[in-house]
């Protein structure tokens, strides 16, 4: 019924939204439709891309990044090559250090738990700063290796993969000369540099902190009777933690995963401030592409494209990892 004492409750409802509506359309949703605008023409940055000399581009700036030969697509598909190798490494390791972590510290109190959040509380460009020293060729991490006997890398200077390192420098011609959206499978296949994995490094230990607290909420909230039930019936701790504790942190799981893939897609402050994109493209990500594109390049639609694309990669890459882990029925 329309009336009654609680027939205004609806419209009282969109009074109150109202307010953060108004907001999040006037900050979220019309810089978005605007940007997507700007992904569409060939806009230079100068006067407003929503003129009428502005010159169209339709898909162009689409089609430029995926399908067409050139510079763009290269540049484009190296990025992408680089990030999935960050995303391969950084979320499987963060992911399982950050519940290590958390198993740790839920039984201790005080400082475990100050000491191995605070890195995630500290400003990453100046995390980045004393990284970049640590990793400099005469840092502290060559005089480690050295210590033990070991010649370091060029961190920042040696431009070949990992997997490169280990494979050997000569390419087999079965996978030098057949390519595949611009690279060849030589290049999809070197792994991160050893620039990208120092960035790796860094994005670990700082992330790690933050889905400790996660996962330490989820586990304190964990029914004790389960883990009773399992030490009765002889369940040593790790099938404990493999078959009743693990399972009951699904959902916490799922968050931390996601977070980590969007956080992971997106990495950009250490990129900037640790190598912008070199040595010879090896740190160079879609983000930090993106921005270099439209801000240096001045190219704001080919900027723009690459961020929709990468805001694609981002939701199928989630709805991905949500159905991997939906639970299923027996």
């Amino acid at each position: 019924m329309a009336g009654g004492i609680r027939g205004n409750e609806r419209s009282a409802g969109w009074l109150f939204v109202a307010p953060a509506l108004l907001l999040l359309g006037l900050f979220l949703v019309l810089p978005i439709l605007m940007a997507l605008w700007v992904s569409l023409t060939r806009w230079n940055g100068q006067g407003s891309p929503f003129t009428a000399g502005v010159p169209f581009a339709g898909l162009d700036n689409y089609t430029g990044l995926i399908a067409d030969d050139g510079l763009s697509r290269t540049n484009f598909m190296t990025s992408i090559r680089n990030n999935g190798y960050y995303v391969l490494f950084v979320v499987p390791l963060q992911t399982a250090l950050a519940l290590g972590l958390a198993l740790i510290v839920n039984k201790r109190r005080g400082f475990f738990r100050t000491a191995f959040y605070f890195p995630s509380v500290t400003s990453s460009v100046a995390i980045s700063v004393v990284f970049l020293f640590m990793f400099a060729n005469g840092g502290a991490i060559n005089a480690i290796l050295s210590a033990l006997g070991v010649h370091g890398p060029q961190w920042f200077s040696d431009p070949r993969g990992v997997f490169h390192l280990l494979l050997g420098d000569s390419a087999p011609a079965a996978l030098a000369d057949h390519s595949v959206l611009g690279l060849s499978w030589w290049d999809w296949i070197s792994g991160p540099s050893v620039a990208m994995c120092a960035i790796i490094a860094l994005v670990v230990w700082t992330t790690s902190g933050t889905f400790m607290l996660m996962f330490l909420a989820a586990l304190q909230n964990l029914p004790r009777q389960l883990d009773e039930a399992g030490m009765i019936d002889g369940a040593n701790r790790w099938q404990r933690f493999r078959r009743i504790t693990l399972p009951q942190l699904r959902p916490t799981m799922f968050l931390v995963v996601t977070l980590g893939l969007i956080g992971s897609w997106q990495v950009f402050d250490q990129i900037y401030v640790m190598s912008q994109g070199n040595p010879a493209k090896t740190t160079l990500t879609p983000a930090y592409l993106s921005y270099r594109t439209a801000f240096r390049d001045f190219d704001y639609g080919s900027g723009a494209a690459i961020s929709f694309v990468l805001f694609l990669i981002i939701v199928l890459l989630t709805l991905g990892q949500r159905w991997a882990t939906r639970e299923r029925n027996p």
